[in-house]
């Protein structure tokens, strides 16, 4: 049985989550979203597709329920691709060209979206978390070193994290 100090943590998380909310969006604002539940992570991806895709060493990704984010306007301005290889969808605001988030599905390919990547600097403020790992770091780009931050380093895909999903 929980002691009475984890059950007030809890009930302090759940009101912490019921009041949350955050809004961003892209470059020339035509696409805006907003998310009600603090996100769930957030960390630095070296692989060479966000290399590309971003133009800079590391993509800084923040994971967060798909449940809990929502397309506030500019649905018809959102263009998604996929890698061929597979890979979660990048959806870009087709207007400006800025990368907003990317989504993953069930894997069945007409199943919900389980997985939201929002870009850090989608959010119009600080979402209130922190970097906590890297992610392929053996693609990590030679003329950026990564710094001695301290943070967990993968050299693929970091493990999954638990999901309350």
């Amino acid at each position: 049985m929980p002691d009475q100090a984890s059950a007030h943590r809890a009930n302090d998380q759940e009101t912490d989550r019921a009041g949350y909310s955050i809004q961003g969006g892209c470059l020339c604002g035509a696409v805006r979203f907003e998310l009600t539940s603090p996100p769930v992570e957030a960390g630095y991806c070296h692989c060479t597709r966000c290399q590309r895709r971003t133009g800079t060493a590391a993509s800084v990704n923040v994971a967060v329920d798909a449940r809990a984010f929502t397309i506030l306007s500019g649905q018809d301005e959102i263009v998604g691709w996929v890698h061929p290889d597979g890979g979660a969808e990048k959806c870009f605001c087709k207007l400006c060209g800025a990368h907003v988030f990317s989504r993953r599905g069930s894997g069945s390919g007409s199943g919900p979206t389980i997985r939201i990547g929002v870009r850090m600097s989608a959010f119009d403020s600080d979402p209130g978390v922190r970097l906590s790992y890297r992610q392929y770091v053996a693609y990590a780009a030679i003329w950026e070193p990564i710094p001695d931050d301290g943070l967990p380093r993968f050299p693929e895909s970091r493990p999954p994290i638990a999901s309350s999903q």
